[in-house]
């Protein structure tokens, strides 16, 4: 059974101002993710569902869907902020979504074999895709078996301003820990820190595992996903700005005993348009790529 890549497709992309999913920065006109959707076939994925606002679903259908119609089977589910369960009502002050996790589980009703997750608006590279597909391919025995992509923090960063990343602690290939850090930068020195949540700032050295939400699963992390939601929800349903996000939920799984996740290492460099000013260097780098015959001028 091939893997299901699962593109978290609902954000808006605040700092960089309108839809980062829909900028066109391949030479061709391409969208990253639309290198996304190549890479991915072409390293054996079977299917794409994408996870979306459903007021974005027209458009999305038309001007990203219909470019896939006869290169792989794709769905679309949507992400709101009334997806809740029974029991639980969202307070008409929330605005901000619910978190990366709660993207994952819209995903549910649509993927019922290993499936990969990645942001839609983030370039990973063909290597890591080949990875990603061969983990998830080979037979697993238990529940739990999950995977994920970690790149060194120094190849993921912004000139322009701070990041938002999931450092890793990492012992014989398998996870110890993930702890989301919203605001990664750099110093006066060009030295790599975070303020911690007590306070004091820490510094990361440039080979840093970090997880750039590119996670390896299988469909029993739904359920888990489920049960530790509701738990969330008791304690944050009327703090405005909590999220769930996915290392809160694959750490309560690995200290209960209940998953392990190998960490997979990729030759592929990490980048993204975090900012407006980030934009030009990704266009310059993909260019180049088309150049050296990585992609073909016309993908779809």
């Amino acid at each position: 059974m091939k893997p299901t890549l699962l593109v978290l497709a609902a954000g808006m992309g605040s700092r960089y101002g309108g839809l980062k999913q829909l900028d066109k920065l391949g030479p061709n006109g391409a969208t990253i993710m639309d290198y996304s959707i190549y890479d991915a076939i072409r390293s054996g994925f079977g299917k794409v569902v994408f996870v979306i606002r459903k007021d974005f679903e027209n458009d999305f259908r038309q001007i990203v869907l219909s470019k896939y119609t006869d290169s792989i089977p794709t769905e679309v589910v949507f992400q709101s902020l009334d997806s809740l369960p029974d029991g639980f009502k969202c307070p008409t002050e929330r605005t901000k979504p619910w978190g990366t996790n709660h993207a994952i589980m819209m995903g549910q009703t649509a993927i019922n074999e290993p499936f990969a997750v990645i942001n839609a608006d983030d370039f990973y590279g063909r290597n890591t895709f080949e990875v990603m597909a061969k983990e998830l391919s080979r037979p697993r025995d238990r529940k739990g078996d999950f995977c994920m992509v970690a790149f060194e923090v120094g190849n993921t960063m912004s000139e322009s301003g701070t990041v938002a990343r999931g450092v890793c602690e990492v012992k014989d290939d398998q996870l110890v820990t993930v702890v989301e850090r919203t605001a990664i930068g750099y110093n006066d020195k060009h030295e790599i820190v975070f303020t911690d949540e007590n306070g004091m700032i820490q510094h990361l050295t440039p080979e840093t595992p970090v997880s750039m939400n590119m996670w390896g699963f299988t469909p029993d992390y739904f359920d888990y996903s489920n049960e530790s939601f509701v738990e969330f929800l008791s304690y944050n349903i009327n703090v405005p700005k909590a999220e769930f996000f996915i290392p809160m939920v694959v750490n309560e799984m690995m200290t209960k005993g209940l998953a392990t996740v190998k960490v997979l290492k990729t030759k592929s460099r990490w980048f993204g348009v975090t900012y407006a000013e980030d934009r030009e260097g990704v266009v310059e780098k993909l260019a180049r790529m088309h150049a050296e015959g990585e992609y073909p001028d016309k993908m779809f």
